[in-house]
């Protein structure tokens, strides 16, 4: 792992790094040198590591449950770059959008693609990150929406260091198999107006899940609009399950 910048804010420490050919960022609680539990964070489809979104969000992982929070580029997205079979699968993607199709079936193809890669890539990112002395060995939590779901679930169902993932904001398609080895804690979000993700879809991958421990939350809207206050209750979940 090597780290590239480190800059600090409002007690929070920013350092971007990269592990081979993955980029990276790590937030910590600033001067922090304890070990803590950490949460891996997956953007969404077309995002990247450090999407307004995602750093808003482990900032607040951070102040807020004194987290250790890593994001990375998926692979296609961000620093990394761009695949000709990727941009096929992107282009077909968005055509049958414009086209009012349901595309269920091609986000699953897109994320089947990627996971390949991804998986193996978060394995090894946190084994690097859990050997430095602010974050350490502890317990490790996942969040990810959309496609950070669709490769998170394949990720979190072959790594047993994930004690519980914050899960949604996707269909069952091609995913119900990884689902079925998911049996952590898992607190699942569905869009009740999702204009992306038929509503169906997103209750089937939420029955799919193994988990005993397994709650749905629904809020109105469409598929980019989940109210901030999930954040808190996100921040709840990870520290009654991480500690």
């Amino acid at each position: 792992m090597r780290f590239i910048s480190q800059t600090s804010l409002d007690g929070v420490t920013q350092r971007l790094f990269t592990l081979g050919e993955v980029p990276g960022v790590l937030w910590t609680p600033e001067g922090a040198h304890e070990p803590r539990p950490l949460i891996l964070m997956g953007h969404g489809g077309g995002q990247h590591k450090t999407a307004p979104g995602v750093v808003a969000r482990a900032r607040r992982f951070v102040t807020e449950g004194g987290f250790a929070v890593v994001a990375l580029d998926a692979p296609d997205h961000g620093d990394r770059p761009k695949t000709e079979e990727f941009a096929r699968i992107a282009a077909d993607l968005r055509g049958g959008m414009a086209a009012g199709e349901d595309v269920t079936a091609r986000l699953g193809a897109m994320h089947a693609h990627l996971s390949g890669r991804a998986v193996p890539e978060w394995r090894a990112v946190l084994t690097a990150v859990q050997e430095l002395d602010d974050v350490g060995a502890g317990p490790v939590g996942y969040w990810g929406m959309s496609m950070g779901c669709g490769l998170g679930i394949p990720f979190v169902a072959a790594e047993p260091r994930v004690r519980a993932a914050v899960l949604g904001l996707l269909g069952a398609h091609g995913l119900t198999g990884s689902a079925a080895l998911v049996t952590v804690p898992v607190r699942f979000l569905l869009q009740w107006d999702d204009d992306l993700v038929p509503r169906a879809e997103g209750l089937a991958l939420f029955d799919a899940l193994a988990s005993a421990d397994k709650t749905l939350h629904a809020n109105p809207g469409g598929h980019g609009e989940i109210p901030e206050s999930e954040t808190g209750s996100a921040l709840r979940f990870f520290a009654r399950h991480l500690g």
